[in-house]
């Protein structure tokens, strides 16, 4: 245990009495991998989102029911089809004591649009965000757009005298390996004030006591440790250690369930993890054929798809905690059809057909970017991929790395051939096709859109999508863009992540499907 120990330095540090609180109430949470940033406009990555959401608040939040309601805005108002009036909330301070106003609003709006950060979906639809006095905005809209509520979720709110102050108005540029104050540092309104960060070792949080709203828990200290190391992570829990986990392992979590030595929160994330090719560069980097990209041809991508046995993968490396995957999108999203999310058959005779028909009858040598610390069992189900993709022919290099790492590598365009995992944080398909499906612009548009994927039939589905008002209409138009997807193989889906929760028995909290823990809702006993 003496790795868990490391993790856990000066944690006594924060044992705080909270004015009014009486006994503090300290929560340790521990998950796989650190967070990439606290700059709220720079990444889209679940954890550092997920810690954000204490720090950043929006204009909306997400209630316990998965429905938008008021945050930082107290009323919004239907001027017009395209123009939505925000009330603000009044008496709100930032963490450093300095008030709320839509100064920041405006100043946000024009931060999270800077083409360096990943996060513009978000504000997608918005032309712009216009002051009509210290507490009432006006967002001017492109045309009709039916998920403004649920995306303005994300769209964290800065101070701008801090951001001038410290010379942090620029997003952090991430790929670039890029630091900025913002991206060490965090002044928010939310419910809990950063302590410190230190990388690879803990966030470290505490509760604000000027927040606005009134918190339902008691966790007054909150610590989030990344430990990388699945044995060493449940050692920690067993332990006491740590209070809870939220990547629960699949090989521990039927044998901690016959046991009851700690309370499980069993329930489906909202994410589906994938492979991504580069199928728009001339030629395939670092691959054996050159002058060409065998990633263009349709017929390639869909015999990589039939070389993987996805039933095999959920069966000896998820133990059963995986939906295996056809569609992009997981069951719980807006969209989402069962039957259209039936599990591709492995075909290898099929797929060595369609690899001679495509010009590669001896397959070809193509290297495989995957993370080790981010998704559940990533690195093992990159393996297996690996080896079945061998029986076509096609022999992949796995290159395994943190995913700070590999984030930065993809972003960079220097991974060919690459692993990722997508959740779905509006509940709305649009959100992860826009994304990673639509051709990448310098705005919302394929701002994930790292593959290079470009097919004009996707996008003009992806844009009606954005602005059609009428709901059956608008999930006709997702049906047909989800089968576009799935059957022009843009993209190789493993599966659906099932992700239980593990903590002490002291320790009551809601599963959330978005993989967002909230201490808000969390008492410790």
């Amino acid at each position: 245990m003496k790795s868990v120990l490391r993790a856990l330095p000066l944690l006594a540090a924060l044992a705080l009495v909270m004015p009014g609180t009486g006994t503090a109430a300290p929560l340790r949470w521990a998950a796989t991998n650190d967070i990439l940033t606290l700059d709220p406009h720079s990444q889209d990555h679940n954890t550092s989102n997920a810690i954000g959401a204490h720090i950043y608040e929006g204009l909306t939040r997400l209630s316990r029911e998965y429905r938008p309601e008021p945050a930082l805005a107290t009323k919004w108002t239907y001027l017009s089809q395209t123009q939505v009036r925000f009330e603000l909330r009044r008496g709100v301070k930032f963490h450093d004591g300095s008030p709320f106003t839509a100064d920041d609003v405006v100043f946000s709006f024009g931060r999270i649009t800077q083409p360096q950060g990943t996060k513009q979906t978000y504000v997608s639809g918005i032309k712009e965000v216009k002051k009509i006095d210290d507490y009432t905005v006006d967002l001017l809209l492109e045309a009709p757009t039916p998920m403004l509520l649920q995306n303005i979720i994300s769209f964290s709110i800065m101070s701008k005298a801090w951001s001038v102050k410290n010379n942090t108005t620029s997003t952090q540029d991430y790929k670039a390996k890029d630091e900025n104050y913002a991206s060490r540092n965090a002044n928010g309104t939310g419910p809990y004030k950063l302590i410190s960060w230190q990388p690879d070792q803990a966030v470290k949080m505490v509760a604000n006591k000027d927040w606005w709203d009134k918190n339902p828990g008691n966790v007054t200290e909150l610590s989030y440790l990344p430990i990388k190391s699945a044995p060493t992570r449940v050692a920690a829990l067993l332990s006491g250690d740590v209070d809870m986990v939220t990547d629960l392992p699949p090989q521990d979590f039927f044998k901690l369930k016959e046991e009851s030595k700690v309370k499980l929160l069993e329930g489906p994330e909202i994410r589906t993890i994938f492979f991504v090719m580069d199928e728009g560069s001339d030629e395939l980097r670092e691959s054996s054929v050159k002058g060409k990209n065998p990633f263009k041809d349709r017929r390639v991508r869909e015999a990589m798809n039939l070389a993987l046995d996805r039933e095999a993968i959920k069966r000896s490396i998820m133990r059963g905690l995986s939906v295996p995957a056809a569609l992009m999108v997981p069951p719980g999203v807006n969209g989402y059809d069962s039957a259209l999310d039936a599990p591709i058959k492995p075909d290898l005779d099929k797929a060595r057909k369609l690899l001679a028909d495509a010009g590669y009858p001896q397959g070809f040598d193509v290297p495989l970017h995957c993370p080790n610390n981010r998704y559940v069992n990533d690195e093992q189900v990159c393996q297996a991929a690996v080896s079945m993709w061998a029986k076509i022919g096609v022999k992949v290099r796995l290159i395994a790395a943190p995913f700070s790492t590999h984030s930065q590598t993809f972003q960079r365009g220097e991974s060919a051939f690459y692993m990722l995992g997508w959740g779905v944080s509006t509940y709305d398909a649009l959100y992860a096709m826009q994304a990673w499906g639509h051709t990448r612009t310098n705005g919302a548009d394929g701002n994930f859109n790292f593959g290079k994927v470009s097919d004009a039939t996707l996008d003009g589905l992806i844009q009606k999508i954005k602005f059609e008002p009428d709901v059956p209409k608008r999930n006709a138009l997702i049906r047909d863009a989800l089968l576009r997807i799935r059957d022009e193989a843009l993209f190789i889906p493993i599966h659906h992540q099932i992700r239980p929760w593990a903590m002490k028995p002291g320790v009551d909290t809601i599963h959330r499907s978005n993989d967002y823990f909230e201490a808000r809702y969390t008492t410790v006993k």
